[in-house]
């Protein structure tokens, strides 16, 4: 392993370069956030429930700019319906059930 900004030649895995600072380790990248349809805010279609939970925002705070976008705009029914059918539907959560003969579902 060479540190890319000095040169100096490491024959173990280290974090930083001892001589210059630099950082040697690639970060991992980050886990990317993907907008779904939200299963549980929802009115209609979840929409503006999956809008919220990926930015952020209260979903009562979506929902009132969306109408605004469709009284005022006209495009906030159109981009609705086409949210919902390109919006793929938050997936379900996963439960961590025992299996049916392990001891935590055996009763004495």
């Amino acid at each position: 392993m060479f540190c890319p900004q000095c040169g100096k030649e490491y024959t173990q895995r280290v974090n930083f370069c001892c001589q210059c600072g630099t950082s040697l380790s690639i970060p991992a990248p980050a886990h990317a956030r993907k907008i779904t349809r939200s299963r549980t805010d929802h009115k209609i279609a979840g929409v503006c429930g999956g809008f919220a939970n990926y930015l952020e925002l209260d979903v009562t705070l979506v929902r009132i700019l969306w109408l605004m976008l469709a009284f005022f705009g006209g495009w906030g029914v159109i981009g609705y319906f086409i949210a919902w059918i390109v919006m793929p539907e938050e997936p379900l959560p996963q439960t961590s059930a025992a299996p049916a003969g392990s001891p935590a579902l055996q009763r004495t």
